[in-house]
């Protein structure tokens, strides 16, 4: 999570003041020379809005807000916990965008006033918008889980937002002992990436055979099916027998608190004492949608699905994992898509033109081993005031390795075309 300092009363001061003066100017600036769009969120789905505004009309003055200066993309952040990747291979900065001529502020976002259409910084700045787009991931619930704070973090690492706990979860695994347990627990839907617990455990089974072969890997489930379930357990039968064990809600896997100090996790029907804990807390929409009025009482962010407007607060669009977006899963691809078809939509309606019906495509790849990956993809359209799925294929059960083989390298190629679209 982003960790800011909290604005002193000077800053308010100035803030209360520049609200005023931003209030003259805020209003729809169809009649200045270029309109203002402001993004708030720097990752797959931020970065690809922001540089897909600039290719769809250069005129636009464009604001991107993102306080870290390096991205840490979370796809094949498993892969770095296993030891299989380095840190280096997942991140990405802002240079490219910025020499496209989108201003970059390196400051979180801290207030949003849809009233006069301004954005808060950290700083005490003030920046008007005309239309804002939200794309600030998620928050992790640390309320959620009795015992389970940011503090427990540090003991337990989700890493479920790349970055150092990554490497934290990472160094926990070489430093733990032969035999020990590594129990990964995780919690119901929604969540970032749905398939990627299931992948963390394969990966790190990986590492344990190679490394730690005594070892086992215990996923404790707040749910009873998931996605890909039969290939995931026949990749585990295949390639780590009597390694791999998952216990499903139906059997008692829900975990209702941890226990820091002793490593400990508590379900419905046990405890378990774990060498190595990986707790994937509840999550919701980043911070700033609740702050912008845009998150209902879910914690994630209703949209109009043709244009990604919020339902909530007029003139704000949402994007990526902070929205309710139907039958589309949380995750990069989905951002990626999503950016795009809110792009367009908003040149659209800046310019009063009509938007069209948005048709996106997903895909998600999931790597269980290095070589052996499978893979989900799908056709969404707004159907009912959601996004449903109109068509959808994954990868065969009983394939080939051969199969398994090319999926893997089609994985490294999706990895390296949307990075390059959204970072250049």
């Amino acid at each position: 999570m982003d960790v800011t300092r909290q604005p002193t009363r000077r800053d308010v001061a100035r803030g209360v003041a520049a609200i005023a003066a931003a209030s003259a100017v805020a209003c729809p600036s169809i009649a200045q020379s270029a309109a203002r769009v402001v993004v708030i969120g720097g990752g797959f789905g931020g970065a690809s809005c922001a540089r897909a505004l600039r290719r769809l009309d250069a005129a636009l003055r464009i604001t991107l807000i993102e306080p870290k200066r390096t991205f840490t993309a979370c796809p094949f952040s498993n892969e770095v916990i296993a030891g299989l990747r380095g840190m280096a291979a997942q991140q990405f900065t802002y240079d490219k965008i910025v020499a496209e001529g989108v201003t970059v502020i390196a400051q979180a976002a801290m207030t949003v006033d849809p009233q006069v259409r301004a954005v808060g910084l950290a700083d005490g700045n003030i920046l008007a918008y005309d239309r804002l787009v939200l794309a600030p991931g998620i928050d992790l619930r640390f309320d959620a889980l009795p015992g389970y704070d940011e503090a427990a973090s540090a003991r337990m690492p989700h890493a479920w937002q790349a970055g150092e706990q990554t490497m934290l979860l990472r160094e926990q695994l070489e430093a733990m002992d032969d035999g020990g347990v590594v129990v990964l627990a995780v919690p119901a839907a929604p969540l970032r990436c749905p398939p990627a617990p299931y992948e963390r455990a394969s990966l790190i089974a990986h590492f344990l055979k190679a490394r730690k072969p005594r070892s086992k890997v215990l996923v404790l489930d707040a749910k009873d099916g998931f996605p890909q379930q039969r290939l995931f357990e026949n990749a585990w039968k295949e390639l780590y027998p009597g390694m791999i064990e998952r216990i499903a809600l139906s059997q008692g896997g829900r975990v209702i608190s941890v226990d820091p100090a002793t490593n400990t996790i508590v379900t419905d029907f046990g405890n378990y004492a774990a060498q190595v804990a990986n707790v994937i807390p509840p999550q919701k929409a980043g911070r700033i949608a609740g702050i912008a009025g845009a998150a209902d009482n879910t914690g994630w962010c209703p949209i109009n699905p043709a244009t990604f407007e919020s339902k909530l607060v007029p003139n704000i669009h949402v994007i990526g994992d902070a929205c309710i977006a139907g039958q589309i899963p949380k995750s990069a691809s989905a951002a990626h898509a999503q950016a795009r078809a809110c792009a367009a939509a908003v040149v659209n309606l800046i310019s009063g033109k009509s938007t069209d019906m948005p048709r996106l495509n997903g895909a998600c790849y999931n790597t269980v081993a290095p070589g052996y990956a499978f893979s989900l993809s799908g056709i969404y359209q707004p159907k009912d005031g959601q996004f449903a799925e109109v068509e959808g294929s994954t990868s065969a059960v009983d394939a080939p390795r051969e199969v398994r083989r090319q999926e893997a390298e089609n994985a490294q190629t999706w990895f390296r075309t949307i990075t390059v679209d959204a970072f250049g």
